[in-house]
């Protein structure tokens, strides 16, 4: 697989990735296991593009016997880490590092968009035993909050995208039509400081291929619109968490 320059831009900002990006809800995992149909404890689980290890992190602890897989050096460093004790191999989910019939649960967290889901499907059915489960899921934020509605409206101005509120349900419309998936949406929150929360912005794709000057600009003008709404500094994000889990 060649990757885009977009999808190797976050080895640019991994040390901020893993700081400051935001983590998931202990109720994705519960949603993960009631729709795979079995616990994560004693489970192989291997987790795809994982990153930092947010996700990973989280499935180790639900006792799940986890694999990571990460396509880029700098991300898998801070992986390693963070995570010295759990396996971790570079490859991507167009060519998957892994055997045949050797996984119980494969993961995406946030990262299937990157693949090609003609090669990355027929992948995921390889590795999965039979009955098992492919899990993808996505971490946005959650625009019905109206600050936060302003705030992708003034994104989506930056980058060029269409000026019209997201649709919650988007994320699965590209889902790989040869497999029937379970959907789920979950809401959750975090308060952090307002540095973290700019923090963060800058270590979306968008942004690392967008330049350090221009993302500069934008970040000082919403730490000033974001400093009259949270005069003390502390930003209560919110996010919908999107899951769709099919078996294999």
């Amino acid at each position: 697989m060649t990757l885009t320059p977009q999808a190797r831009s976050f080895d640019k900002a991994a040390a901020g990735y893993a700081e400051n990006r935001p983590s998931y809800p202990p109720a994705l995992l519960d949603a993960v296991e009631e729709l795979a149909g079995r616990p994560l404890t004693g489970a192989r689980v291997a987790d795809i593009g994982a990153g930092t290890g947010l996700a990973t992190a989280l499935l180790h602890a639900r006792g799940a016997h986890v694999v990571a897989v990460e396509p880029g050096p700098a991300m898998a460093a801070q992986f390693r880490r963070r995570l010295p004790h759990i396996p971790l191999v570079l490859g991507d989910g167009n060519s998957l590092p892994l055997a045949r019939d050797c996984i119980d649960i494969l993961t995406y967290a946030q990262s299937w968009h990157w693949t090609d889901p003609r090669r990355s499907a027929p992948q995921a059915q390889r590795v999965l035993r039979r009955g098992g489960a492919l899990a993808l899921w996505w971490n946005d934020s959650d625009s019905t909050l109206p600050w936060i509605a302003d705030q992708d409206t003034r994104l989506r101005r930056l980058f060029g995208a269409a000026d019209s509120q997201p649709d919650p349900t988007a994320r699965f419309r590209d889902l790989p039509p040869e497999l029937t998936f379970t959907t789920r949406q979950m809401s959750w929150t975090r308060s952090v400081p307002l540095g973290t929360h700019l923090a963060n912005l800058a270590t979306y794709s968008d942004f690392l291929v967008l330049g350090q000057k221009a993302t500069q600009a934008f970040l000082a003008t919403e730490q000033d619109l974001l400093t009259e709404i949270f005069p003390d500094q502390t930003i209560e994000e919110r996010y919908t968490v999107s899951l769709a889990v099919a078996h294999c």
